[in-house]
């Protein structure tokens, strides 16, 4: 643990005072990104993608579930892989409570995931999750997001990920995303945002609480305390109670 001194309250108070100017400058820094997030220009979205449902085949149009806005958190689970990512799996153990939230605010909120829907579907149970979560398997969705990756392109000398072109050997056959779409009155679907690697690191609220603890995130290299919720040593086994 990094040593810290001690010190008599006034100069705690002087210290934390100085530390808040900085948190207010962060603050009125993230609404000015905000501010410029919300001023993207759009893009219409044209490719007829197909995504597999518990309720059947949908397009990405009918994703919005008769909403204006629509969220897709790009869920690391290839066609081939046993279980979701655990980085993703931390992440959305934090969305379930937020649905009702969005929903009545005019957001969709679904993950999507290369993976077939069956087991989607089974890794869903295991987690306990209620969110919607459908698969793209057999559309191109993933890889025009630059989510997924073919094992050519991860032979070649580069990819594209987080708008930057990196060399395949920092890449993955599945990567983390999250980007949003509107919908316009005549169904036309635009493309407005998406954001990758660390980026949808502030939907965590596990993070931002840790960034307030005294030893905040303890860790080494990025997230390497996280398990998935029921791989911890003492974590329940089962989750029945919450399946869905």
């Amino acid at each position: 643990m990094q040593a810290h001194p001690i010190v008599a309250r006034d100069e705690w108070l002087t210290a934390r005072r100085a530390l808040l100017a900085k948190e207010k400058e962060a603050t009125r820094l993230r609404d000015e990104l905000n501010a410029r997030r919300l001023a993207l220009p759009w893009v219409k979205v044209t490719a007829d993608y197909a995504f597999d449902t518990p309720t059947g085949m949908k397009t990405l149009a009918e994703l919005f579930a008769g909403r204006g806005q629509l969220i897709v958190y790009h869920f690391m689970l290839g066609p081939d892989w046993t279980a979701g990512c655990p980085g993703c799996s931390f992440l959305a153990d934090h969305l379930d409570g937020a649905l009702p939230h969005l929903e009545h605010h005019d957001v969709t909120l679904t993950a999507v995931s290369r993976g077939p829907l069956t087991k989607i579907e089974a890794y869903k149970t295991r987690m306990g999750w209620r969110f919607p979560w459908v698969s793209s398997f057999g559309s191109s969705f993933n890889f025009d997001f630059n989510v997924s990756f073919t094992q050519d392109q991860l032979a070649g000398d580069k990819v594209v990920y987080n708008f930057t072109e990196t060399r395949p050997e920092n890449a993955n056959d599945e990567l983390p995303g999250l980007s949003a779409f509107i919908k316009d009155e005549a169904g036309n679907v635009y493309h407005t945002y998406s954001s990758y690697g660390r980026g949808p690191e502030e939907l965590i609220g596990t993070l931002m609480i840790l960034d307030r603890a005294p030893k905040g995130r303890n860790e080494a290299t990025t997230m390497d305390f996280v398990r998935r919720h029921d791989e911890y040593e003492d974590a329940p086994k089962t989750h029945s109670c919450h399946a869905g």
